[in-house]
């Protein structure tokens, strides 16, 4: 893996170059959360600018690499740091932190769309006022863990080990009652969500011990356990950064003392709770603490993003660096997974065709006078009646759907189409021979499409010449563009994905398709993440 310290390009006024626009300068405790994909990063809050807590948002353009300062609306929030920030959607979820005198309890919203600070009407029972914990969203609901507060006296510090849930989309707050074997009370830890899952990593507790245990909560059961980790494991620490990728948890940083901060880079896989010492290249970022950070993929694929922190002078950094992991991002492990799928429906084609009853199958039935409908049948359940695949139906798992054939093959069509408002591209391979020529290699080609079976979304069979044909120009994989929302190609196909398409642009007006194509008795339904 390799460290790079990244160059901000700086803009011109009036033909002199100019210090970027309103970067963030020095700060440590500040959040940072990339959006669209990586390709905005949202600095917010943090100690350091004027010896102060601040409450300004900067902006970083990942693909211009330009710093900028949005013209904010709403009732900003307090200056603050050490707070948490939680990317729900494109909003961006602030809670707690403190102003430098006390700890903080109020949520605030920035909504990235409009640049507009939301004060929501939260209710149910909320966390008290605290600084040093952490967040972490899975599905709908924003789970608060941990932090530092002050007794009703104020004449001490309490470190807490509560949990509290919110609903973002009632803004009700419960506090969770959870079983099992739960974190000891901290602050300084770090909290990361892998599926239903949320890990806690190290912190530092009221007895001026650091830790260095993991603990997972899976927020379906509200059941804690410690994981037993194996590996290079992670030295005890607190004030760390840690960025999720997938399965994968990346620890940057922290502190154990004034005069032991760490540079060094841990990595966790959640699955096996294997730790990994990273032995990384290039120039990477000095020892420190507070540091922000966050994961910049798919935009820039297997990349890692820290600013900023506080060294051992405790003295505030503005040093900006990406970790190229090297790693396949989140949406090919995805797909590596489903390849297991298409390895069973290979195996179910097999032996479907070596079956003596192929006699039930799937007809395409393609007009050219712009009446289109295809129809289905159930090898699964014998004499019954077609379902025309414009009517959504689930038998066992299975979801039909009405496509647009967009070109007729030598070996079948290509197709497309919605599903969930997910627009995906396929093949429909046929068993039947157009030509003489290609009868000799009927038993080849029947081998093939049992292979290949249904292919959406560039989502191949591993057999290489498969994947080599089909690279060739069978698919095409579009995909809805991140930062501006679905293409027009997806937009025009969303409105008329419940009507019938035209197919006049396929053939001439004397042109004829096959009036009926055998086809493989199961398709597999591919959706994108």
């Amino acid at each position: 893996m390799r460290w790079e310290r990244v160059q901000q390009q700086q803009q011109l006024q009036q033909g002199v170059a100019i210090e970027e626009l309103n970067g963030p300068g020095k700060r440590w405790g500040h959040t940072c959360n990339s959006i669209k994909g990586g390709r905005f990063l949202y600095v917010f809050g943090g100690y350091g600018k004027d010896n102060c807590q601040t409450n300004q948002v900067h902006v970083f353009d990942t693909v211009n690499q330009t710093w900028s300062q949005p013209m904010l609306n709403g009732t900003l929030p307090v200056p603050r740091d050490s707070h948490s920030c939680t990317n729900v959607g494109e909003n961006l979820y602030v809670f707690g932190g403190t102003d430098g005198t006390n700890p903080l309890k109020d949520l605030r919203i920035l909504d990235t769309s409009s640049h507009t600070w939301i004060s929501p009407n939260v209710r149910g029972d909320g966390p008290d006022a605290r600084e040093g914990h952490s967040a972490s969203l899975v599905g709908k609901r924003l789970f608060i863990f941990g932090g530092c507060g002050k007794s009703s006296d104020i004449s001490h510090e309490i470190y807490y080990n509560d949990l509290y849930i919110l609903n973002t989309e009632t803004f009700v707050w419960k506090k969770a009652i959870t079983t099992g074997t739960p974190p000891s009370a901290r602050d300084s830890h770090s909290c990361s969500s892998w599926r239903d899952k949320i890990i806690v990593i190290g912190g530092e507790d009221g007895h001026d011990y650091y830790l260095s245990d993991v603990y997972i909560l899976d927020t379906e059961t509200l059941v804690w356990k410690e994981l037993n980790t194996s590996g290079q494991k992670l030295p005890p620490r607190a004030g760390h950064s840690t960025v999720s990728f997938g399965k994968n948890l990346f620890v940057f940083g922290g502190f154990t003392d004034a005069q032991n901060l760490y540079d060094d880079l841990h990595m966790l896989d959640v699955e096996t709770g294997i730790w990994t010492m990273v032995m990384t290249t290039g120039d990477g970022p000095s020892a420190r603490f507070s540091v922000a950070g966050d994961c910049l993929d798919p935009l820039k694929g297997g990349v890692l993003v820290f600013i900023g922190g506080c060294n051992k002078s405790l003295e505030a950094l503005e040093d900006m660096y990406y970790l190229y992991t090297g790693l396949t991002t989140v949406q090919d492990e995805w797909r590596l997974e489903k390849l297991s799928l298409k390895k069973q429906l290979k195996l179910k084609c097999q032996e479907q065709n070596l079956s003596s009853s192929f006699h039930e199958k799937v007809l395409a039935r393609i007009d050219t006078n712009s009446d289109f409908h295809h129809t289905l049948l159930s090898y699964a359940q014998p004499g019954r009646e077609n379902s025309p695949l414009n009517q959504t139906q689930c038998h066992h798992g299975k979801k039909t759907f009405q496509a647009k054939v967009t070109e007729s093959l030598s070996h079948g069509y290509t197709i497309e189409t919605i599903v969930d408002g997910k627009l995906l591209h396929g093949i429909l391979f046929s068993n039947k021979p157009s030509s003489p020529q290609i009868v000799s290699h009927k038993n080849r080609r029947k081998r093939e499409s049992a292979e290949i079976g249904f292919v959406l979304n560039g989502d191949y069979n591993s057999n290489p010449k498969t994947s080599k044909s089909l690279n060739q120009g069978a698919v095409e994989n579009i995909q809805p563009d991140n930062t501006h929302g679905m293409d027009s190609t997806a937009q025009k196909l969303k409105t008329e994905a419940a009507a019938v398409p035209d197919l006049k642009n396929l053939a001439s007006s004397n042109a004829h398709m096959p009036h009926e194509a055998e086809c493989l008795l199961q398709m597999l339904v591919l959706e994108k993440l």
